[in-house]
């Protein structure tokens, strides 16, 4: 039995030494993996890079840049204006013209910022004659008007987001003409003080030649008001206006009711 067990053939040993080589190798291997810690990559992954502090810097001030252009404007660089009341004379006008004569005028501004701006407006007045000075003229009746150009800086002071007011004040350029329908005055003879308003007397007299009847006169003067406005829509407020004109021939106090859009 002992003789058996000794003549194993050479192939069968050759096998068995190799299965166990085999067997040591995957052991081997097994203990290398769990070695690793769990969770662990085989490789360290590659960590992302930061930008650097120029980069983020150069951001910051693009994304500022864009906020700052985006944002929209409180004010409107020309804004327009077109109203209409009456008016109060004042002065000398007063002795001569009735109050409540007829307000028509417009105007355009130039609005440099949200509190200051450049208006240039026209205005029209109706001068209505008293029948006192009709008496003086000597007159059955007559009409009066004058045309107003002011040029005037103007400063917006922002109260609420619907009421606000402005002020008013600067140079005009003034045009007053009338006409009487007739006249029993006798040329030559002294002026009365309707006349001298008038504008048509010469050296104290009536002019012997020369329509006397008819009146026009240019004259430079300053304007000055404040008013008060309210939003009615994003590009329409509703205004009231009141303002004092002032020339050597001519005073008057017109209020004026309008809309700026």
């Amino acid at each position: 039995m002992i003789r058996k067990f000794l003549t194993v053939p050479p192939v069968t040993i050759t096998v068995i030494f190799a299965m166990i080589l085999a067997g040591a190798t995957t052991l081997c291997a097994q203990q290398n993996s769990a070695e690793q810690p769990a969770g662990q990559p085989a490789q360290a992954q590659q960590q992302p890079q930061q930008p650097s502090t120029q980069e983020t810097q150069e951001t910051q001030e693009e994304e500022a840049s864009s906020s700052r252009k985006a944002k929209p404007k409180d004010y409107k660089n020309w804004t327009f204006n077109v109203g209409g009341g009456g008016s109060l004379m004042n002065a000398t006008t007063q002795t001569f013209v009735r109050n409540g004569g007829v307000v028509a005028g417009g105007g355009v501004t130039r609005n440099y910022g949200k509190y200051l701006g450049l208006q240039a407006e026209f205005q029209w007045n109706n001068l209505p004659l008293r029948t006192s000075a009709l008496a003086s003229a000597q007159a059955p009746g007559g009409t009066a008007h004058l045309y107003s150009v002011m040029v005037d800086p103007i400063i917006n002071i922002p109260v609420t987001k619907v009421w606000s007011g402005f002020i008013v004040i600067g140079g005009s350029y003034y045009h007053r003409d009338g006409k009487l329908d007739s006249s029993s005055v006798i040329r030559g003879t002294g002026c009365s003080p309707f006349y001298h308003w008038w504008g048509t007397c010469r050296n104290g007299s009536i002019p012997e030649t020369g329509n006397f009847l008819s009146t026009s006169q240019n004259d430079f003067g300053f304007n000055a008001g404040f008013g008060v406005s309210r939003k009615i829509r994003s590009n329409l407020e509703f205004y009231a206006e009141f303002r004092y004109l002032r020339s050597s021939a001519t005073s008057l106090r017109p209020i004026t009711i309008g809309f700026r859009f």
